[in-house]
Order: C-alpha cells, then sequence, then structure tokens
C-alpha cells in the first residue's frame, strides 16, 4: 500500500468530520466527496463534457453491469474505462456482490434463508464463490474473490473493491455469520489477487475492504476489526442498510467506526439520496459515498432544491425501486406539478448550473410533460451539480471549523 495514497488534511473540533486528498495516477480525490453512479460506463444521460463541466472527485461504475455487456475483455481491447468512455478522472468500481444480492438470493447449497423469493434461482452462493444467471438473457455467469478483482483490473479502475456478500437487513444471526464468514474469507482472496498485479497500463490500483455483518452490533464489530487488521488501501461499510436505512447506517457507524484505521479512507457504500444523508455520515468521519438517487430521480422529474418549502409529491429510493409519494421535504421538488406550468424562475435560484442558469421552471415542466429527452438532461446535470456543490460547500466548512453551523442552515 502506497503511504501517500491517503491524506487527511483537516479536522472538525465538533464532530468525526474531516477533509482529506486521495492520490491517483487520474487524479487527487478531495474529501469528503460524493461519487455520481455511471453503472454502464455512462453517467444516465450526460456525456464526458458534461462531466468535466460539473468536475466530479471521482465517478463509480459497476462492475456486473459491464461484465455482462459490453465485457471487461472488449473494454480492455479500448485501454480501459478511462479510453472507453473517454473520462481522464479517477474511476471507482465496486466488486458487482450488491448487484448479484439483487437478484435475490440468499441462500447457499446447504441452507436457504427467508431472504430467498421467486428469483432466488438467478443466484446461488457457495463458499468459493456466486453463479449467476444473467437478468438480460439468462446466460450463467461466476464470480469468485480472484475473477471479481480480475474483471476490475481488467475494467482499468482507480479504485476497485474486494468481493464480499450483501447481508440481508433482517438476516438471523446464523446466516449473517455465515455470510460474513464468506466475506472476511473472499477479503482474503481478493487482497492476494490484487497484490498480483497492483497496476494496470502503468498506473496504480487500490483496494478496499468491505465490512459486513447485518444489523448485528457483535458481527460488525467483528468484521471491521477483521477488515481493518488486512493490507486494505480503504475500509467500507456495505450490507443492505447502509443507504436505504439512515437511521440503520448512523448506529452501524457508531458501531464500526472507532475500531477503523484514521489513516485509510472510509466510505459508505449506497449513501446519497438527501443532502441530509450526505451531513449524516460525514459527520461520523466517512470520506466518500455514492447512490444512484441523485441521478435516477432526476429522470422522474424530482429535483434539489435549497428551498426550505413543502413538496406535494417526491419519488423515493426503496427495495423495491422508486415510489410517488406526499412528504414534507425541504429538499426537493416535483417539477410535474401544475404549479410550475408558468413559472419563470430556475429551479432552485441559489443554484449556478448550466440548467439553472439557462433554462426556467416552466420550460423544464414543459420538457417533462412532453417527455422530451433533453429533460432528463438538464434535471441530471442541476441534481449532479447540486450534490458536488453541497460537498464543496462542506470540506470548505469542516476546513474552517463550522461543519455543524452548515448543517444547522439546512436544518432550520
Amino acid at each position: 500500500m502506497s503511504m501517500n495514497f491517503f491524506d487527511i488534511i483537516s479536522k472538525s473540533t465538533e464532530c468525526a468530520a474531516r477533509t482529506g486528498v486521495i492520490h491517483t495516477d487520474h487524479g487527487d480525490i478531495e474529501t469528503p466527496c460524493f461519487m455520481p453512479v455511471g453503472t454502464q460506463a455512462t453517467v444516465k444521460t450526460l456525456d464526458s463534457e458534461d462531466l468535466k463541466t460539473l468536475d466530479p472527485e471521482v465517478i463509480l461504475a459497476n462492475t456486473y453491469h459491464l461484465h455482462l455487456r459490453p465485457s471487461e475483455d472488449l473494454i480492455e481491447k479500448f485501454g480501459g474505462l478511462h479510453k472507453f468512455m473517454n473520462w481522464d478522472g479517477p474511476i471507482l468500481t465496486d466488486s458487482g456482490g450488491f448487484q448479484v444480492f439483487s437478484l435475490g438470493l440468499q441462500k447457499t447449497k446447504k441452507q436457504e434463508s427467508k431472504k430467498a423469493n421467486a428469483h432466488s434461482t438467478l443466484v446461488e452462493i457457495d463458499d468459493n464463490g456466486v453463479t449467476f444467471r444473467s437478468h438480460i438473457d439468462g446466460s450463467i455467469h461466476r464470480f469468485t474473490a480472484e475473477s471479481a478483482i480480475e474483471t476490475q483490473r481488467k475494467l482499468g479502475a482507480d479504485i476497485i473493491m474486494a468481493w464480499d456478500e450483501c447481508t440481508p437487513d433482517d438476516a438471523d444471526e446464523v446466516y449473517a455469520r455465515q455470510a460474513l464468514d464468506r466475506t472476511h474469507r473472499w477479503a482474503k482472496e481478493s487482497l492476494h489477487a490484487h497484490q498480483k498485479n497492483t497496476t494496470y497500463q502503468g498506473y496504480n490500483q487500490y483496494l478496499f475492504g468491505i465490512i459486513q455483518g447485518a444489523g448485528h452490533r457483535d458481527l460488525r464489530e467483528e468484521s471491521a476489526r477483521v477488515i481493518s487488521a488486512m493490507d486494505f488501501d480503504g475500509i467500507a461499510i456495505g450490507g443492505e442498510s447502509v443507504g436505504y436505512n439512515m437511521n440503520a447506517t448512523k448506529e452501524i457507524l457508531e458501531w464500526v467506526m472507532p475500531l477503523i484505521p484514521e489513516d485509510k479512507p472510509h466510505y459508505t457504500m449506497g449513501v446519497g439520496y438527501s443532502p441530509m444523508d450526505l451531513f449524516t455520515v460525514v459527520e461520523n468521519g466517512i470520506d466518500m459515498f455514492d447512490c444512484v438517487a441523485p441521478t435516477r430521480i432526476a429522470r422522474n422529474g424530482t429535483l434539489y432544491t435549497s428551498e426550505k418549502k413543502v413538496a406535494e409529491n417526491v419519488s423515493i429510493l426503496t427495495k423495491e425501486g422508486l415510489e410517488e409519494v406526499p412528504i414534507q421535504n425541504k429538499y426537493t421538488l416535483n417539477i410535474n406539478n401544475a404549479q410550475f406550468r408558468e413559472d419563470k424562475s430556475p429551479i432552485d435560484p441559489t443554484c449556478a448550473c448550466h440548467t439553472c442558469k439557462n433554462y426556467s421552471r416552466a420550460y423544464l415542466h414543459h420538457l417533462f410533460k412532453v417527455q422530451e429527452m433533453l429533460a432528463y438532461r438538464l434535471a441530471t446535470i442541476h441534481n449532479v451539480h447540486f450534490m458536488l456543490e453541497l460537498m464543496r460547500e462542506m470540506r470548505v466548512a469542516i476546513r474552517e471549523d463550522r461543519f455543524f453551523g452548515l448543517k444547522q442552515s439546512w436544518t432550520q
């Protein structure tokens, strides 16, 4: 592990929040940072020029989806993801474990858990890896720790993730224990596979381990100790609850953060639906997080705003997908609502994104009503800019030791 991979720059005296810099060969990543998700080598509706304008610290791509289409071998022929998608900034790839989990499985060859459902035939876990059917064409594939690392190596990401089993929230302790033992075994195998070749086409690749343990404190704490004792470049906190259930996320962080090395980057996987979710994890010492929500809800017409108001309907990200519900929410508006039909103001009067500088709410409302594709691009530009700008403000606030003041301005 490079001793220069991560530098802590400043620490809050109010809480565990901190700023830092992760050094990669495709550029420095200032932390804490929100990572826009580019699942299939694209942040949906945006091209590389849009991304350069938005200037994210790092973007995330999805190993499972890219393995199925177009394949890691094809991407390697183009020189890796950076060249394939024309993006020269840092890239992180997940291992694909969450996506395999989401196919509907939680079972082993010897035991079928209560989480198994009608889709469980798509996936089967054994102690050596996971066999699964493609959700696209039903073809059979297999991931092991070694193959997951090799797939990510061929994709050419700067930061890659260990192969793990994403355990469901309500897994009983017997199943959670089995899954955790597999995750720890696979962590060692992932590290061993990575250490055979830590570079790709002349630049360094860095490997993060993942803490699991579902909702069981003893297992989470054990996992924090085991993963932290290995020579990973960074530590991630994973699991079904992280990001979807922020009360559980906060509780898990309270359990594990005292056990994680301070000098490594900390990553909560799947956090970033609401601006307040970002405050929650940063306050607890997290440096990196990602979520599909800002881009996904943008395509549904749900747009972030700093205005303190009540939204009539909001798209909520749940395990079943997006659900439209009436909710009192300070941070979004639904541009499809009739009240915006003649509204000349931008989405957010305080926002300096391309969309807000050039287009009205009325125009966005029109585009969504007639289902013009431009609607999705303009909405996505705004939502991604909004989250990235909040992180820039947060980093400044931490450096100036006024993190709680910034947080309070969002909660009033």
